[in-house]
């Protein structure tokens, strides 16, 4: 059996007050409260902006011994460079978010949806990530989602994201010796509750993928209506059942 962890994407909503968040609690509290109810999350602010040290430090203390943070990778890497010439931001990205220490977890790639596919830029860029982490990409163009490239990323042992959202769904494929699964809203894009019949459908396809993996990590996006929190809730159970 894999190790799952299961959160959502991002916990800093102002309109999950009242709904998870209890209305008198302060926002620095926040990310205490959510760790008493999941074991990860994974970090968004990081790709509009580099997060401070302290900010880094900070969510470090503030989260219990195991919990475990996947961060987003900057937008200026993925989007701006385009994974071209990115040694020195690359660097000063990861050292920044080794303040989390023990509890850093994936680092997520997500390209533009107008990148398509090139194998020469990829397969350059996946040369200078540093082994020591664990690396996933997430596609937004179409164009990348075949086995070749799935291929190669399994030769650097680096993790595909596999994400659901209307209109385009990436095929549930575990390239490393871990997966990570992104659910943005299956019927309207972060605005759409999955269905407990969807998410028992889904538990059951990624614990067939598990069988052979260390980790699986998982987010819901959908924070609409904190329909990410009440989704995750319940396929944290059903994988658990």
């Amino acid at each position: 059996m894999p190790e799952y962890y299961i959160g959502t994407s991002g916990w800093h909503y102002d309109h999950w007050k009242g709904l998870f968040y209890p209305e008198k609690l302060a926002k620095p509290k926040w990310l205490e409260f959510y760790a008493q109810h999941f074991f990860t999350v994974e970090l968004n602010n990081s790709f509009y902006r580099l997060p401070s040290e302290e900010a880094f430090v900070n969510w470090r203390e503030s989260s219990p011994e195991g919990f475990v943070f996947a961060v987003k990778v900057s937008r200026f890497i993925t989007h701006i460079k385009r994974l071209k010439n990115v040694e020195e931001p690359l660097g000063n990205f990861l050292s920044r978010a080794d303040f989390l220490q023990g509890k850093l977890g994936p680092l997520l790639y997500q390209l533009p949806p107008n990148m398509k596919r090139n194998d020469e830029t990829l397969e350059a860029f996946l040369a200078i990530l540093p082994h020591q982490y664990r690396h996933v990409f997430e596609f937004r163009h179409e164009s990348w989602i075949d086995d070749s490239v799935f291929s190669l990323l399994r030769r650097h042992n680096v993790g595909l994201c596999v994400f659901d959202m209307p209109d385009f769904t990436c095929p549930l494929v575990a390239t490393a010796d871990f997966a990570y699964i992104r659910f943005h809203g299956s019927a309207g894009l972060y605005a759409s509750c999955y269905s407990d019949a969807e998410l028992s459908d889904w538990a059951k396809r990624i614990a067939k993928l598990g069988t052979n993996l260390k980790t699986v990590y998982i987010y819901f996006n959908n924070d609409a209506e904190a329909y990410a929190v009440k989704n995750a809730e319940v396929l944290r159970q059903m994988l658990r059942g």
